[in-house]
C-alpha cells in the first residue's frame, strides 16, 4: 500500500458518525456566527479601521468558507463497488500529451493496452512529434493528432485536443488518462457499471501519486479533496471531473458540443441583431423630413429587431427567428425599393461605378443589392436610409454559422478556460447530467517534484478556476440545481484565500511592533467567544478526515497567499482585459543534478516569517520595558504568529524537498481509499 494512502477504515463514514459530523457541523457554524456578530458589532476599532476592517471580512471570508465546506459534507456518498458493466459498452483510452518524454508516455500507453475491458487506445499527441508517432504504431497503438483545419486558428490547450480526437474516434465512452497516469487492468470493469444509469456522464477517480513520500511536503495527495470533499460533491450530484483517470460518456459530450454550437450562432444573431438596431437607429435620424415612406419601412424592421430579440429571450429557434427577420427586411425594402434605387444608383455613380457594377440582384428574392465589394464604401457615406436596410441584410445574411474563427464548429469540451476539465463538467450538471466519484485507486501518476513546478501547477488550477467563476458565475447558471452551484462556487470561493491571507499575517505584527489594535481588546470576552468556535472548527476536520492527513491541505490554503492573489489579478486581466494566460504543461520528469534554493519563488513567505518573528521579539521588549502592550494581547498574537510561522514552514520544507523513485504500480495496493 502507498504510503499515507488511507484504508477504508480509516476514513469511511457510518451512520453514527455522519450524525456526530452533522451535529459538531452545526454547533461550529453557531460558534463561529456568535463570534462574528460580536465581531462585527462591538469589537471592530474603528481607530484602526485600515487594518481593522480587512481583518473581520477576512475573518468573515473564513466563516462563509466554513458553511461552504459543512454544505459540502453534510451530505457524503460512499458508493460501493459499481454495477457488472454492459457486455457491449464499448471504449476508447485517450493518453494526451504534449511534450512529455515519448519513453513516459509509452509506459502509460503500454498499460492502457494491457486494461481487460475490450477496448482502443490512443495517444493524442499534440506536439505532433514523429517519434512519438513511431513509438505508437511500433506497438499497435492509435496515433491521433491535430487536422490542419487547426492550423492558425485557436488550439485551446488539452481540451482543443480532446475535441479533436473527439471527432476521429468513435466508442460509446472514453477514459481519459494524462501522459505519467498509469490505469491498472480492472480499470474499465470497476468504473462502467455506473453508466447502467443512462443519466450518468462521468466517473471520476482519484488521482495518486507513486513519487510522493509519506511526509508529502508538496502537498500533492490531497486526500481531502480525494475522499470527504469529493464524496460530499457527489451526494449533490456534483461530483468533479479532475481532467485524468475519469470515464465520460460520449453521447453526453458530443450533446454538450451541439448545444455549444447552437448558442455560439444565436449569440451571433442576437449580435448582428443588436448591431442591427444601431444601423436603423441612425439611419432613421438621417431620413429626409416629410418621407413618409422611408420612415415607416425603418420603422417597420425596428420593430421587427425587437420582436427578434423577445423571441430569441423566450427560446425560439435562431433559424425560425432570423427567417421572420429576414422576411420583414424583404418586405420592408420591396415598399420603397424602386424610388430610393434610382438614389443609390446616383450614389454609385458618383464613387465610379457603373449601375452594371455596382447593383445586381439577389438571386434569391431578385430584390436589386448593393455588390460586397462597394458596400463598405457606401456605408461610410450619408446614404440614403434605403442603403441601411441593405445593410442590415447583409448583415444577416453574414452570421457565421460555420464558425469559421474555430478549428471545427462542435467543441464538445469547455474553452472558456485552461482548466477545461470543471468548465466542461459544470456544462453537463447544466445540461442535467449526472456524475459519480468511486473512490478506490485505479491509476497511479507523477506528481510534482520540486517546488517551482508545484506553484506553476498550483497558479494554473487557481487561474482556470477564477476563470470559470468570472465567465460563467455558477451562483446564476442555468440548469445547475441550487447544491450544484454551491459546489462549484465553494471551490472558486477557496481561491480568494490570498486576500484574507494578507490581513491574517499583517495584524499580529501591526500589534506587537506599532501597538495597532485592529480589536478593542484581547480580553476574557474575545476569549469566550473564539476559543470554542475555533476548537469546534478543528474537530469538524478531525471527525471528517479521521485517518486522512489533511494538514498539508491546511498549510497550503495559506502558505501559498502570493499565488492565490496572482490568480486572481491574472484571471481578471485575462477575462476582463484580454490578457494572455498561457498554459503550462505541468513538467512529468525531474531535474538532474543538486537544485539551488529557489529564494526568488518563495521570498513573500520569507519576508513575512522574517517579520513575523522579529514582531514577537518587539512584543516581548516591550512587554518588558513598557505598558504599551496587554499581556493578554502580546499572548494571544504570539500563539496567532506561531501558527502562522508553522503553517508557512511547509513552503521551507518545499523548497528543500527531493522526491524519492517512484513505486511501481504493482506495489499500489487499494485497500479502497473508501468502499
Amino acid at each position: 500500500m502507498l504510503d499515507g494512502a488511507p484504508s477504508a477504515e480509516a476514513v469511511s463514514t457510518t451512520p453514527r458518525r455522519l450524525f456526530a459530523l452533522r451535529i459538531v457541523t452545526v454547533l461550529s457554524l453557531l460558534a463561529g456566527t456568535v463570534y462574528l456578530v460580536w465581531r462585527w458589532g462591538w469589537s471592530v476599532n474603528w481607530d484602526y479601521w485600515w487594518i481593522a476592517v480587512p481583518l473581520v471580512l477576512a475573518e468573515t471570508y473564513a466563516l462563509i468558507d466554513g458553511y461552504l465546506f459543512g454544505f459540502t459534507i453534510w451530505r457524503i456518498k460512499r458508493r460501493g463497488a459499481a454495477p457488472p458493466p454492459s457486455p457491449d459498452a464499448t471504449v476508447d483510452v485517450f493518453v494526451t500529451t504534449y511534450n512529455e518524454p515519448v519513453d513516459l508516455v509509452m509506459t502509460t500507453a503500454l498499460a492502457a493496452l494491457e486494461i481487460t475491458w475490450p477496448h482502443q487506445t490512443y495517444i493524442l499527441d499534440d506536439g505532433a512529434r514523429p517519434e512519438m508517432k513511431a513509438a505508437a504504431e511500433a506497438a499497435g497503438i492509435g496515433y491521433v493528432t491535430r487536422t490542419d483545419d487547426w492550423a492558425d486558428r485557436p488550439r485551446h490547450a488539452k481540451a482543443g485536443n480532446l475535441n479533436n480526437a473527439l471527432l476521429q474516434t468513435s466508442g460509446e465512452f472514453l477514459m481519459i488518462l494524462d501522459a505519467d497516469q498509469i490505469p491498472k487492468p480492472e480499470i474499465l470493469d470497476r468504473t462502467l457499471g455506473w453508466f447502467d444509469d443512462p443519466e450518468m456522464a462521468l466517473v471520476q477517480t482519484p488521482q495518486w501519486f507513486s513519487n510522493v513520500s509519506a511526509s508529502d511536503p508538496l502537498g500533492s495527495q490531497a486526500p481531502l479533496f480525494y475522499g470527504p470533499i469529493q464524496q460530499g460533491k457527489d451526494g449533490w450530484n456534483a461530483a468533479f471531473f479532475c481532467g485524468s483517470n475519469a470515464v465520460i460518456r460520449r453521447e453526453a459530450l458530443m450533446r454538450l458540443g451541439v448545444t455549444g454550437y447552437v448558442k455560439a450562432v444565436e449569440s451571433a444573431v442576437r449580435a448582428a441583431l443588436e448591431a442591427s438596431e444601431r444601423i436603423l437607429a441612425r439611419a432613421a435620424r438621417r431620413a429626409r423630413k416629410g418621407d413618409i415612406d422611408t420612415a415607416g419601412a425603418i420603422s417597420q424592421v425596428r420593430e421587427g429587431v425587437r420582436t427578434a430579440l423577445a423571441d430569441l429571450d423566450d427560446g425560439a429557434a435562431y433559424g425560425d427567428v432570423t427567417f421572420r427577420f429576414q422576411s420583414t427586411v424583404r418586405t420592408a425594402s420591396r415598399s420603397v425599393v424602386d424610388r430610393d434605387l434610382a438614389g443609390i444608383a446616383a450614389d454609385l455613380a458618383e464613387l465610379g461605378y457603373t449601375d452594371e457594377v455596382g447593383i445586381t440582384a439577389d438571386p434569391e428574392t431578385g430584390i436589386p443589392m448593393v455588390q460586397e465589394d462597394v458596400l463598405h464604401e457606401l456605408t461610410t457615406r450619408d446614404l440614403s436610409p434605403l442603403a441601411a436596410l441593405e445593410e442590415v441584410a447583409q448583415l444577416m445574411r453574414k452570421v457565421d454559422v460555420t464558425r469559421s474563427d474555430e478549428a471545427q464548429p462542435v467543441m464538445p469540451m469547455a474553452i472558456v478556460s485552461v482548466t477545461e476539465d470543471m468548465a466542461t463538467c459544470m456544462e453537463l450538471h447544466a445540461a442535467g447530467w449526472k456524475s459519480a466519484y468511486h473512490h478506490e485507486i485505479l491509476a497511479t501518476g507523477l506528481a510534482p517534484e520540486d517546488v517551482g513546478t508545484m506553484l506553476k501547477q498550483r497558479l494554473r488550477w487557481a487561474q482556470g478556476t477564477l476563470q470559470v467563476l468570472l465567465k460563467d458565475n455558477p451562483l446564476k447558471k442555468r440548469g445547475l440545481t441550487a447544491g450544484q452551484r454551491l459546489m462549484y462556487f465553494a471551490t472558486m470561493w477557496s481561491y480568494l484565500s490570498g486576500f484574507a491571507a494578507l490581513a491574517y499575517l499583517l495584524a499580529p505584527v501591526l500589534y506587537l511592533t506599532a501597538g495597532v489594535l485592529p480589536v478593542h481588546a484581547y480580553g476574557l470576552t474575545f476569549l469566550a467567544l473564539f476559543t470554542p468556535y475555533f476548537l469546534l472548527n478543528q474537530l469538524v476536520f478531525g471527525i471528517v478526515g479521521y485517518g486522512v492527513r489533511t494538514w498539508r491541505g491546511h498549510q497550503y490554503s495559506l502558505a501559498l497567499f502570493p499565488i492565490w492573489i496572482k490568480a486572481c489579478t491574472t484571471a481578471v486581466g485575462n477575462v476582463w482585459f484580454g490578457r494572455e494566460l498561457g498554459f503550462i504543461v505541468t513538467p512529468k520528469v525531474r531535474e538532474g543534478g543538486r537544485q539551488p534554493f529557489p529564494w526568488r519563488l518563495i521570498w513573500p513567505q520569507l519576508l513575512v516569517m522574517v517579520l513575523l518573528t522579529l514582531a514577537v521579539l518587539s512584543g516581548v521588549v516591550q512587554l518588558m520595558t513598557t505598558d504599551n502592550l496587554s499581556v493578554i494581547g502580546v499572548g494571544v498574537n504570539t500563539i496567532w504568529v506561531l501558527y502562522d510561522l508553522i503553517v508557512l514552514s511547509v513552503i521551507i520544507e518545499a523548497a528543500l524537498y527531493r522526491a524519492p523513485e517512484p513505486d511501481p504500480i504493482e506495489d499500489v495496493t487499494n485497500e479502497e481509499l473508501v468502499s
